[in-house]
């Protein structure tokens, strides 16, 4: 999808995503897709071997358990990069809204098999 030639607004973008953990695209800049989430409940376990992934709280609590290492709890304003084949698990309490930043074609799962699994979707 081309680049948007206009302002994005991250609210009206968050207010198209309708399901849990079904991110959709909302821009692609340098090979990095920048996606809209929302979230609420456990993911599963999952890596991505394809390179980092940045999470960017925009309302909400987002916890990220990572394998062998302690979880960190992020809140609203607040951005945490986990580490390309880095196993993670986010969990939300209650609905958290979030953009996260992966390379182009990253599966949301990684190679873990899931009903969680989204199809790429661009909004």
């Amino acid at each position: 999808m081309a680049r948007p030639e206009h302002s994005v607004n991250i609210e009206e973008k968050l207010a198209k995503v309708t399901e849990y953990w079904s991110p959709k695209t909302i821009l692609e800049v340098n090979g990095l897709e920048v996606k809209a989430v929302k979230v609420k409940g456990e993911f599963v376990w999952h890596s991505h071997p394809e390179g980092d992934e940045l999470f960017v709280v925009i309302s909400g609590e987002l916890t990220i358990e990572i394998r062998d290492r302690e979880s960190v709890r992020l809140g609203a304003g607040e951005m945490f990069v986990v580490p390309r084949d880095v196993e993670h698990k986010p969990f939300a309490a209650e609905e958290c809204q979030v953009l996260i930043m992966d390379a182009a074609g990253v599966v949301n799962t990684g190679e873990a098999e899931s009903d969680l699994t989204a199809s790429e979707e661009w909004i």
